[in-house]
């Protein structure tokens, strides 16, 4: 078959590159932008990622080096001069609560809301923090975020892209036609390597202005400048190394974070009024300079490394699929109000649509399967968008803070704060993992040997110990990004040699039902698992979503789940790709230049 090809190579289509090429798929990568240019521009220390763990393990397994990254030791959400939340991370190699994050955090102190204002440090000397001591913290630690300047993190995709024979990174070619027919889809470029490609399947990961995008005549809806923000990067010593921060209605100046990078490096991120005024360079030294003195208690010795105003947009295409061409990224969604990241929606993207990918190009694929990345990822960043339109108005009230606790419940200014924590922290309803609940990947019906798990059915797996056949101790997760994944919880397996229990109890029959399921899955064998009885056998995506737990061995249900999870059946006679709302011949022509 035709190679794949990737539109754009920013940190979304070089990560879709690398799973396909892992799933040993073909790839062709065009991006408009010269090859010495390649994570070489914007080589800005004010343009940086937050990746929430699992994005992070993504990038793990799939061989990209983070070490330019920071892993923060805790988050402190801050209101006037008092520490309201303090979240501890585990730090790295350290085991957290399988169950998820676990990571509980309590308040400061549980008075009503409306006396947060006389919380005040001891002394009242405008630094900021209550003592460490009376910041309840609570529950076991939870993995950090990974914070990671944005060219090292598309540097270090390339240099793993390198590693890959099969993936070719093509620069200067620009689309300007995109036909699709039954076998496979035909693209024009021009530019210095402008010339006719030939592909199985086409997805623009080509951004915010995605070309791709434009010549399937997706459209775009949303809103412009949600939310504007002066960023600064800069090197100083601030009173929580490590540690990142939101503070909110400080002492002086706007609402601002504060999260760290290796060596002493910090990006400052402060919420701009709405009105759109230009932000001169005498004012964003006045922000940083409000910020430092109420943290330090007066400015210290720093060095300004970079500048920038960041706006945050809300809008989603209309169609994520058409015939054999997709959108990724910020071609299909731009979103980041209340500290939800766009970047690691993009990369949840990637995870979704690579692996649905390579079985359509191994073997075909139904609708259902190619369908799917539509329906769960267009639906869960709608999800986030709509969670942030309701919460928005609330939040961001233009009377500030005082004028939310005159307008509105008490509770509700601490249940801002723990809003914005969450969105912050990839947690709740602004940036949680996805649950696909309604994905057309599951079984019609739950098999009657279904039973209730700590997951729910379609959310991500927790991360638990695991051996593999070959007897090699591994976590769960670093086994995804491969083949279906069935897990057998079985307590007492670590005290046995393996050749004992391999052989014994429930592991021959299913072994011999893996072994005969529609596609190609990995066994492993769990001590436990948060909520699992033993002998439960648990069938997951290989991107990590729970498909079905069942009771025992029940090989007929298995081959369900497995044949559910890959779509069901290829309709005979009908190529991969072609369906409703796939024409046999469509064209697009660019008409103009972005």
């Amino acid at each position: 078959m035709d190679p794949v090809i990737v539109v754009g190579a920013g940190p979304v289509g070089l990560t879709l590159a690398l799973s396909l090429a892992r799933y040993e798929v073909p790839v062709t990568v065009l991006d408009e932008s010269p090859a010495e240019a390649l994570g070489q521009e914007d080589r800005r220390l004010a343009r940086t990622a937050v990746l929430r763990p699992e994005t992070a393990a993504l990038l793990d397994r799939l061989g990209c080096a983070t070490a330019e990254g920071a892993r923060w030791s805790a988050w402190r959400t801050m209101r006037r001069r008092s520490v309201v939340t303090r979240v501890p991370f585990a730090a790295p190699g350290d085991v957290v609560n399988p169950g998820g994050p676990g990571g509980s955090e309590e308040p400061a102190n549980s008075e009503d809301p409306g006396e947060l204002e006389m919380l005040e440090a001891p002394g009242g000397d405008g630094t900021a923090g209550a003592p460490e001591d009376e910041v309840a913290t609570g529950g076991a630690a939870e993995p950090s975020p990974l914070h990671l300047p944005q060219h090292a993190l598309t540097r270090e995709l390339c240099a793993a892209l390198a590693k890959e024979a099969d993936v070719r990174i093509v620069h200067d070619s620009r689309l300007t036609i995109l036909k699709q027919d039954s076998s496979g889809v035909t693209v024009h470029t021009r530019g210095d390597n402008g010339t006719v490609w030939r592909a199985s399947y086409v997805i623009g990961c080509d951004g915010a202005r995605s070309v791709v995008r434009k010549l399937l005549g997706a459209r775009f809806p949303g809103r412009t400048a949600v939310e504007r923000h002066a960023v600064a990067a800069l090197r100083a010593e601030l009173p929580w190394p490590g540690e990142a921060v939101l503070h909110r209605s400080p002492p002086r100046g706007r609402e601002v974070t504060a999260r760290p990078l290796p060596d002493g490096v910090w990006r400052l991120d402060w919420l701009l009024p709405p009105d759109g005024a230009l932000v001169t360079p005498d004012a964003l030294l006045e922000h940083v300079r409000d910020a430092l003195s109420v943290w330090c208690g007066e400015v210290p010795a720093y060095d300004l490394l970079d500048t920038g105003v960041h706006a945050v947009h809300h809008r989603l295409a209309r169609r994520w699929r058409s015939g054999r061409a997709f959108l990724a990224g910020d071609a299909a969604h731009l979103l980041g109000a209340l500290g939800a990241q766009g970047l690691d929606e993009g990369l949840r993207d990637a995870e979704n649509l690579a692996w649905k990918l390579a079985l359509a190009w191994h073997h075909g694929a139904s609708e259902a399967l190619l369908d799917s990345y539509q329906a769960e990822r267009r639906g869960a960043v709608a999800e986030r968008l709509r969670a942030a339109d309701r919460a928005l108005p609330a939040v961001r009230d233009e009377g500030g803070w005082r004028a939310v606790r005159r307008t509105v419940v008490p509770g509700a200014v601490r249940g801002h704060d723990a809003l914005l924590t969450d969105g912050h922290l990839g947690r709740g309803t602004q940036a949680a993992p996805p649950v696909y609940a309604r994905t057309p990947l599951l079984p019609a019906a739950p098999p009657a040997s279904s039973v209730l798990v700590g997951t729910d059915v379609g959310a991500p797996v927790a991360d638990v110990p695991v051996t593999a056949p070959d007897g090699s101790d591994v976590w769960l997760r670093d086994r995804l990004g491969g083949d279906l994944l069935v897990v057998l919880v079985a307590p007492g397996t670590g005290v046995w040699e393996r050749r004992h229990w391999l052989g014994a109890g429930l592991m021959p029959a299913l072994a011999a039902a893996v072994s005969a399921l529609p596609m190609r899955a990995e066994l492993l064998v769990a001590e436990g698992y948060p909520g699992a009885a033993a002998h439960t056998v648990l069938v997951v995506r290989p991107d990590g979503h729970l498909v079905a737990a069942l009771e025992g061995v029940r090989p007929a249900e298995l081959y369900a789940c497995a044949d559910a999870a890959r779509g069901g059946a290829r309709e005979a006679g009908r190529p991969p790709g072609e369906g409703e709302g796939s024409p046999d011949e469509a064209t697009s022509e660019a008409t103009a230049n972005r």
